[in-house]
């Protein structure tokens, strides 16, 4: 498949580039720094430079693809207005730049909790954006699938999860997220699926099984 990735600079990204390539698929990252190119080619992605943030249109940056993942975000120390223009509204410009392109695999990092209100109020801003941005998702008409990981670490992955419409609060290595991104690409049974994620005792496959069976 050729998958364009947004964010392809974050952590996640970084470590899902050299597994989709490994497994056989194209990759082409959206990175907002022209320097960052070198990292992607070594991980395995080609570069494309695009701004998502400033940018109206990204449907050129974008091109022609199987599917697209949205993995960008403001990031930690962030404001306010970034969660806004990057977590929500980027989300939505690549939405759009799928449309436009007629891609219809849309795969979504966004996050745990997203209902319950906590932390200050750039953490509540983030918490809106994000939620406004799966919403739009969902009415877009694509194919999509909604990840949203629990707190995230570095922790090497185990490849052990626990995915669920909802779980209670919990972490899951950055390398857990990236393969379970791989999978969810690879099996079209996910597609109009969401889901709560964190680590666990089984295989990333059983627990997708049980959750497109249940």
């Amino acid at each position: 498949m050729d998958i364009v990735i947004a964010g392809a600079h974050g952590q996640i990204a970084m470590l899902l580039h050299p597994i989709l390539k490994k497994h056989g698929h194209n990759v082409k990252g959206l990175i907002r720094k022209p320097e960052q190119s070198g990292d992607l080619q070594k991980a395995g992605a080609v570069p494309v430079v695009a701004d998502i943030e400033k940018e109206d249109d990204i449907s050129e940056a974008v091109g022609s693809a199987d599917a697209v993942v949205f993995a960008a975000g403001a990031g930690p120390g962030s404001g306010k207005e970034r969660k806004w223009t990057v977590d929500r509204d980027g989300a939505i410009k690549l939405i759009d730049a799928a449309k436009k392109n007629r891609i219809k695999r849309y795969v979504m990092i966004s996050a745990m909790g997203l209902d319950t209100p906590r932390g200050d109020e750039v953490f509540q801003a983030y918490q809106k954006a994000k939620a406004e941005a799966d919403e739009a998702l969902r009415k877009s008409g694509l194919d999509y699938t909604i990840i949203k990981p629990g707190r995230l670490t570095n922790d090497p992955g185990t490849g052990r999860v626990k995915l669920a419409r909802s779980l209670d609060g919990g972490e899951i290595p950055r390398e857990d997220v990236a393969r379970v991104i791989k999978a969810v690409i690879e099996d079209h049974r996910t597609i109009g699926k969401e889901f709560d994620l964190l680590s666990g005792e089984n295989s990333i496959e059983s627990e997708l099984l049980r959750l497109v069976e249940g």
